[in-house]
């Protein structure tokens, strides 16, 4: 599936005969890299040639997007190329797979290149594994971070975090709370290890009204008991002639339970002979 055969010698084929390959994973070209690869260009030449195919009209990009701006850039008419002979697929697929080697692939391009490799091309988890030299636990993770929204991804990327910011991010289910965390990481500065303690705070607190709730429960239940054994006592002294008065209130902040005894009946009881 990834063999190609390739003419060996280099062709100098005029740039606006060159399209771009629709499957291009990577999004994003920085300026000022752009910049200086085509003043390295303009200085000494194109010393990688780009890789092309054959189609229709011209020619098709296989391998060499960052070049290939560059080139215009540097007010070049025409760059060397090597001409590969693959069909649409294939040159789909070795366009993915070059962007995905390289170190510089944003985070989310390089999840959504993994994506399209599986998806539209139909190239297996282990396939895509084997070639980019990773295990299928790092792809299965890349593939996670897609489940964050685009607006999150554009935070993510603009702010400079790393994929492990945007892992600790998914630990959490509601896009509101993650976005609200986000600004937080990025306003605040948060390192990895900072992030993950505000995500696990966030997690128990969005478990502890339950927990106090139940705590509550329990709580009620036992002060019941307590209650009950003080009117049993307040029974037990009318019982004996005593005119005990009982007074109890609840509210949201506590339950008060006042038991007021004549002091007299307490003093008279003391005298009374055994």
């Amino acid at each position: 599936m990834f063999f190609f055969q390739e003419k060996k010698r280099v062709n100098e084929i005029p740039l606006n005969q060159i399209r771009s390959n629709p499957s291009q994973p990577r999004r994003f070209f920085a300026p000022r890299e752009l910049q200086e690869l085509s003043d390295s260009i303009r200085a000494n030449g194109l010393l990688q040639p780009l890789t092309v195919r054959k189609v229709a009209g011209g020619y098709e990009l296989i391998a060499g997007e960052r070049r290939l701006r560059a080139c215009f850039m540097a007010g070049m008419k025409t760059a060397p190329c090597i001409l590969v002979e693959c069909d649409e697929q294939q040159s789909a697929i070795y366009a993915i797979l070059e962007n995905l080697q390289r170190q510089d692939l944003q985070i989310f391009e390089e999840a959504e290149g993994i994506r399209r490799l599986i998806e539209e091309w139909g190239v297996t988890q282990e396939e895509a594994a084997s070639r980019l030299g990773k295990s299928q636990s790092a792809i299965a993770n890349k593939l996670r971070l897609l489940r964050l929204s685009e607006t999150e991804r554009a935070m993510i990327s603009h702010a400079g975090l790393t994929e492990r910011h945007a892992r600790a991010l998914l630990r959490i289910e509601g896009e509101e709370v993650r976005t609200r965390l986000l600004h937080k990481i990025i306003n605040e500065n948060l390192n990895v290890r900072q992030t993950e303690e505000l995500v696990n705070d966030e997690m128990e607190c969005s478990t502890q009204p339950q927990t106090v709730k139940n705590k509550r429960t329990f709580v009620i239940k036992d002060v019941r008991l307590f209650l009950n054994t003080i009117r049993h006592a307040v029974d037990t002294m009318r019982q004996s002639g005593i005119d005990a008065v009982e007074q109890n209130r609840e509210t949201e902040e506590f339950i008060e339970y006042v038991v007021r005894i004549p002091k007299e009946q307490v003093v008279a009881n003391k005298r009374r002979p055994a």
